[in-house]
């Protein structure tokens, strides 16, 4: 290690410069951690406990997230039944109210997450839910063109804050390994979303003509409703942090505090600082995480807001095209907590994000490239079957690699906003006049996946080298007069990161 140090800063170190470094690095390493098994200092079945927190937490998530993308796409849906002749819109003003809403979420998803920070997620997350239920049902409502582009934009602000906080949420539960399952089981809800919005569509447009409402209203209707009541019954079952939660026992909360003491920074008191959200800012990592998914969000929202108004030009009336949103959907789900759990197993991230990327690239080719109807729908199934997957690890990335709470939640917003730009650009690219085959659309969504494995690529090989520097001791004297206890983040060199 000496030969290293001396390369790295050109100069000599006494042997007291080394017993400091060793010193350090005997302590506790968040990087570390135990199998999951019996905690013997508390008494404690480290499965049974993850069960638990898994039951608790989990569904009440899900849920949100699954109303959250339900109330962002089912406007695909209300296309379909009539929502743009009703409003008197040309088909390129209604895509400007689909770009209106990324343009909200952009803007207010770090301040969102600043909040969360600062408040907490018993009351923020709840919050943020109603406040998107009530604008969602008035899209049921609207009049105009002009309401449904201020209901859209308003709409994007409200969820912005959700995704983003529900992430860094987890990582102050559950040890790092543990996280990126439970981000892709909670991120399966937006694949579910497409699927039970398809039938909720099918069955709510049957309503048509009920109170002199056509039935495109009824689904902003009673979708927003729904979320609206979830909300109100969410402040209850949406817990704080370990340190308050009232469904641990004291031997609970002590054995989550020490498996988070030994895999992460959750247990550290860390209070807010500007100076910690530009630590994320000046990151490079940060920066392609956001690359990472916004090369995926065109693809993935693009599929969820055009999928049936694609499937319908393929020769599919509407009701027919609502119901066979349903199997891309459905095959989505199954990939996506099953690549999770192979990603989990290999504890590897970029070759499953790569992988998927890859596959939904060749769904794309078929669209592209075919006219019968039944093999370009099979296109439409291998494209969800790969986009969700890969949507999946991509967002639960940095949650997993970056260290600090303030720059991770940062990160984390920084990554969906970055990501959420490429959803303002695939909102323009499906026009009414392209169909059946979508070159453009189609095109671009090719293209950006391609550019992903590029992306994806580069950080792997990134992060691979930089773990090597620190295995190597090159990244060492940055522990040189730092207490013991202090932690340095993702910038100390007992962190690894998950590649």
């Amino acid at each position: 290690m000496a030969e290293t140090e001396k390369q790295i800063t050109g100069e000599v170190h006494d042997g007291a410069f080394y017993a400091e470094v060793e010193k350090h690095k005997a302590a506790l390493s968040p990087s570390s951690g135990s199998e999951v098994g019996q905690d013997a200092r508390f008494g404690i079945n480290e499965k049974a406990l993850l069960r638990k927190l898994d039951l608790k937490l989990l569904p009440a998530l899900t849920l949100l997230y699954l109303l959250s993308f339900l109330d962002r796409s089912n406007v695909a849906n209300a296309r379909v039944e009539g929502l743009v002749v009703d409003l008197h819109m040309t088909g390129n003003q209604y895509l400007t109210g689909l770009t209106l809403y990324f343009i909200g979420y952009v803007l207010f998803e770090i301040p969102c997450n600043v909040v969360l920070k600062m408040t907490s997620p018993k009351v923020w997350l709840p919050t943020l839910t109603l406040a998107w239920g009530v604008v969602a049902t008035l899209l049921g409502v609207t009049q105009n063109m002009a309401g449904f582009f201020a209901a859209r934009f308003v709409l994007g602000m409200t969820e912005s804050g959700l995704f983003p906080g529900v992430v860094f949420y987890l990582s102050m539960w559950y040890r790092r390994e543990e996280q990126h399952y439970r981000v892709s089981l909670f991120f399966s809800a937006a694949s579910l979303a497409g699927a039970f919005g398809g039938v909720l569509a099918w069955g709510i447009a049957h309503m048509n003509g009920v109170g002199g409402l056509h039935g495109w209203r009824w689904i902003f209707i009673l979708e927003g409703i729904f979320t609206v009541l979830v909300s109100l019954i969410s402040y209850r079952f949406i817990a704080n942090y370990p340190s308050t939660a009232k469904f641990l026992t004291e031997k609970e909360r002590a054995c989550v505090h020490a498996r988070l003491e030994a895999s992460n920074d959750a247990t550290r008191n860390e209070g807010f600082t500007w100076g910690n959200v530009l630590m994320a800012v000046r990151d490079p990592k940060v920066w392609l995480y956001g690359l990472g998914f916004h090369t995926m969000s065109l693809p993935l929202y693009t599929l969820s807001l055009f999928l049936p108004t694609i499937i319908k030009e393929l020769g599919f009336t509407a009701a027919q095209a609502q119901l066979l949103t349903v199997p891309p959907y459905a095959v989505a789900t199954a990939l996506t907590l099953t690549v999770a759990l192979l990603s989990e197993r290999f504890k590897l991230r970029a070759p499953f994000i790569m992988g998927s990327a890859g596959l939904s690239a060749i769904g794309y080719i078929v669209l592209l490239t075919q006219t019968k109807p039944g093999v370009a729908y099979f296109g439409t199934i291998l494209a969800a079957g790969g986009i969700y997957p890969a949507t999946a690890i991509v967002l639960s990335w940095p949650a997993n690699n970056v260290s600090g709470q303030t720059k991770r939640a940062t990160a984390n917003a920084m990554q969906i906003s970055i990501g959420n730009l490429g959803a303002v650009l695939g909102t323009q690219l499906y026009r009414a006049t392209d169909g059946p085959r979508y070159f453009l659309g189609h095109g671009f969504a090719l293209g950006y996946l391609c550019a992903n494995i590029l992306v994806v690529g580069t950080l792997w090989a990134i992060l691979r080298a930089e773990n090597r520097k620190r295995d190597n001791g090159e990244r060492d004297a940055r522990l040189v007069g730092v207490g013991v206890d202090e932690w340095l983040g993702d910038e100390d060199p007992r962190w690894r990161f998950q590649t």
